[in-house]
């Protein structure tokens, strides 16, 4: 049996992360892992102590057909990538990778083209955090550099995220 490599070794973490997720429509997990250590998990789930979407049996975006990568300020969840964040210190997300898997709720397959919206772009920024690898297919991922969110500025508000 061939042995699994650590960038999918650490998406499947990832994934497994996203099953805590309690959003009604895409559920993402998220990792920061340094020096081949995680130093923080996130899946997307309402802020603490608010009901999520999954007690409600009930998403604003979706009863209002809102598109994917836009309006999120009509959901009630935090994002995996900013729950991850905010559990772990700036000084050790410095330089470390971040991975991010999505899946689809309602059909469990994964979420195509997956990206970071536009604020979790900012946040991981902000944390110093060097790379992302995001899944595309059980074996298959982009390792998108952070550097370049920093330097192609407007791709931070052109591109849908979940």
């Amino acid at each position: 049996m061939e042995r699994r490599d650590k960038t999918n070794y650490y998406l499947d973490i990832a994934e497994v992360v996203s099953e805590r997720g309690t959003c009604l429509r895409r559920n993402f997990g998220a990792i920061i892992v340094k020096n081949d250590e995680i130093i923080a998990t996130g899946y997307t789930g309402a802020p603490r102590g608010r009901e999520n979407c999954t007690d409600l049996n009930f998403c604003k975006r979706e009863e209002l057909n809102i598109p994917r990568g836009t309006h999120y300020e009509l959901c009630r969840s935090v994002h995996a990538e900013a729950n991850c964040i905010i559990s772990a210190s700036r000084k050790d997300m410095i330089g470390a990778t971040l991975y991010l898997v999505g899946k689809d709720k309602k059909t469990g397959k994964l979420v195509e083209n997956a990206n970071s919206c536009s604020m979790c772009k900012r946040l991981i920024i902000n944390a110093g955090i060097k790379n992302v690898f995001v899944r595309d297919t059980k074996n298959d991922f982009r390792k998108i550099d952070v550097d370049e969110w920093i330097e192609n500025d407007d791709s931070l508000s052109n591109e849908p995220g979940y």
